[in-house]
């Protein structure tokens, strides 16, 4: 029941348009067009010696149980994978499983590694609480600085962790320069690749060795299911992360699967449809009254803006603003928008607004928010597929509240 190998001969010549529509197909004796869903959690075998041959070594398309793989979750790490330029993938349960899946995998105490410091909440979370709590050594660096990164590493370094692009602050990391310095020390390194999208980023091929995405952000793309991956070389696959994530449970579920791999053939559409909007609004809002900062990679303004033109084909679908008079002022704005929806997901169809320090960076301190540049009038700001325009009339009036 496999067209996928002769998918996989094509893969060379098609571009990642076609791959998101194509790539990884397995069609049943039925021939369907659209995937099958395949809604089992375990599989039947002829005979005791078959099911014996099979847990001693699964062939091509020969399933064990939901949890270790399944032929719809297959399909969609196939296609994902050859979307990114990686050998394999594991598809997870959520963004977050796979952060953490592919950090717990690899990592055991006594190991060391080293982090950008601005990280979506939950990043933090499992590297200051989780890892460190079972003996991982973690030092956080300025993710922008290559000198921090470089004076960071040590002979144990295990591994590094970045988000290309910050959570919710947009800084932009030097995926080949800080990958150069890693593999000096012989360190993997592992990129969360979520704001600059499969569609932007080529992250792999800039010499990042793991790279993570919610599934759930623009993959789905439409606020409907949660779901993860992890891509990287068939062996850190297969010998690393598989058999910890089919031992502690973390894998993605075959309807989500399906809806992934139905968002994958509209996702390019969607996301670059997105990115032309996120634009014109950074730019429409720069001179705008109540707005004392403007954060998005595609303005001059922006740090990293040569760095991001370079890096990335288009500068993403989220922008973050600072709203002047703090979060009394920025709790009216957001109280006042009509389109944009008060959320904490980004990536979707729907203009989502979401305030970080009340929100996805509660749990942190004040003085940690301050040094990550999360201030209370910080509002992040995900570009959905509405009308430029009226997005821009939304945030307008919303503003001439505060």
């Amino acid at each position: 029941m496999n067209d996928s190998a002769q998918n996989n001969r094509r893969n060379a010549k098609w571009s990642k348009r076609t791959l998101a529509v194509h790539s990884g197909t397995r069609r049943s004796q039925y021939g369907e067009l659209s995937e099958a869903m395949f809604l089992t959690q375990g599989f039947v075998y002829d005979t005791a010696e078959a099911a014996e041959q099979r847990f001693i070594k699964a062939g091509e398309d020969e399933y064990i149980y939901a949890r270790y793989g399944n032929p719809t979750v297959a399909m969609f790490e196939d296609r994902i994978a050859a979307l990114e330029g990686a050998e394999d993938a594991f598809a997870t349960a959520s963004g977050m499983a796979a952060v953490s899946g592919a950090l717990s995998a690899m990592l055991r105490a006594g190991d060391h590694v080293v982090s950008s410091r601005a990280l979506f909440g939950s990043c933090l979370y499992i590297l200051e609480d989780v890892l460190m709590r079972f003996g991982v050594e973690v030092t956080f660096v300025d993710g922008t600085d290559l000198a921090a990164w470089r004076g960071a590493m040590r002979a144990d370094t295990k591994a590094v962790f970045f988000e290309s692009v910050s959570n919710p602050t947009l800084e932009v990391i030097d995926i080949r320069g800080v990958s150069a310095i890693a593999h000096e020390f012989g360190a993997t390194v592992i990129c969360d690749n979520v704001f600059a999208t499969p569609v932007f980023s080529d992250a792999i091929a800039q010499g990042a060795d793991v790279v993570v995405y919610s599934a759930t952000k623009h993959i789905d793309g439409q606020g409907r299911c949660l779901g993860g991956v992890i891509l990287g070389t068939r062996e850190f696959i297969r010998k690393t992360v598989e058999p910890y994530l089919k031992h502690t449970g973390g894998a993605m579920s075959p309807f989500n699967a399906w809806v992934m791999l139905k968002s994958l053939e509209t996702m390019d559409l969607r996301v670059r449809a997105q990115a032309a909007s996120a634009q014109i609004i950074a730019e429409a809002l720069v001179d705008a009254p109540g707005v004392a900062k403007v954060i998005f990679p595609g303005l001059d303004s922006h740090p990293q803006h040569v760095l991001a033109a370079e890096q990335m084909e288009k500068p993403g679908t989220v922008l973050s603003i600072v709203i002047e008079g703090g979060q009394e002022a920025a709790f009216r704005v957001l109280n006042g928008l009509e389109i944009f929806k008060i959320s904490n997901n980004l990536g979707d169809a729907k203009s989502i607004v979401t305030h970080p320090a009340t929100t996805t960076h509660q749990r942190l301190s004040d003085e940690q928010r301050d040094s990550l540049g999360i201030s209370r009038g910080l509002v992040r700001l995900s570009i959905g597929l509405e009308g430029p325009d009226d997005l821009i009339a939304d945030l307008n009036r919303a503003l001439a509240l505060i």
